[in-house]
């Protein structure tokens, strides 16, 4: 499914020089069961064509948590790919033109992809550092957490992340909020996009149950790996609940 110039939204302030790693998200819905089915599948067979590709140096097929995301019960609708590119000329290219991003758009009854410049990163991922971290560019605010949960720690870990959504849900500076995942429960991904540092701040600061919860990961060694990073929004294509959720905070 080639992609129309009208379906591409550039948000970022300036433009880059030199080649600079570009990190994509990419949602996508499925509202029928044999397309859900399809979509489950996938995070076997599309492995093979996203390792082949020579610019993409590392990728995740990932499922999707209920509600908002960030709920233990597994969300068979909504399924996603990240994945870290050399430049974003690559990553426009292959996720315009690639068999498998064409797949799942067709069928996807709906799909949206952000794209990210990592400005931040900590950690590890697989046992990788994935994001290349370049210069900020400015323009909305996107975190990212990755865990892998030590199989002790499932039941509290798992029993303090409704409260963290409902916070979270409830914050008019949250532009957009997802959990996602590639094994259930074992593995934990969140993220968030606001409209300034000062922002996504304002909610780390706060003493509720996300200030808690990172107290007792820290103190209990919850996580046998993690990874933080952060990276600013300069790019989105498609819609995502009928509409396209970042150009107004941009403005």
């Amino acid at each position: 499914m080639p992609l129309k110039m009208s379906e591409w939204i550039d948000i970022r302030p300036c433009r880059w020089r030199g080649p600079i790693q570009i990190v994509t998200l990419s949602l996508h819905r499925f509202d029928t069961r044999r397309a859900r089915l399809w979509a489950f599948c996938q995070m076997g067979l599309a492995r093979w064509p996203l390792w082949r590709m020579p610019e993409c140096q590392f990728w995740k097929l990932c499922g999707s948590g209920s509600g908002e995301g960030f709920a233990p019960i597994p969300e068979t609708s909504t399924w996603a790919i990240l994945a870290c590119w050399t430049d974003e000329e690559a990553a426009r290219r292959h996720l315009a033109n690639a068999p498998v991003f064409r797949r799942w758009r067709a069928r996807a009854s709906e799909s949206w992809t952000l794209f990210l410049r990592p400005t931040a990163s900590r950690g590890a991922w697989t046992g990788r550092q994935p994001f290349v971290p370049g210069p900020d560019p400015g323009g909305p605010l996107a975190a990212l957490t990755r865990a892998t949960i030590r199989t002790r720690h499932l039941r509290p870990f798992w029993g303090r992340v409704p409260r963290i959504s409902d916070v979270i849900g409830t914050d008019a500076n949250v532009a957009f909020k997802i959990g996602i995942g590639e094994v259930p429960w074992l593995h934990q991904i969140t993220f968030s996009v606001w409209p300034d540092e000062a922002a996504m701040a304002e909610f780390a600061r706060c003493d509720g149950p996300h200030a808690h919860a990172i107290r007792a990961v820290r103190e209990g060694d919850w996580f046998s790996e993690e990874l933080y990073a952060r990276f600013r929004v300069v790019g989105t294509r498609g819609r995502w609940s009928g509409a396209r959720p970042l150009p107004e905070i941009a403005a």
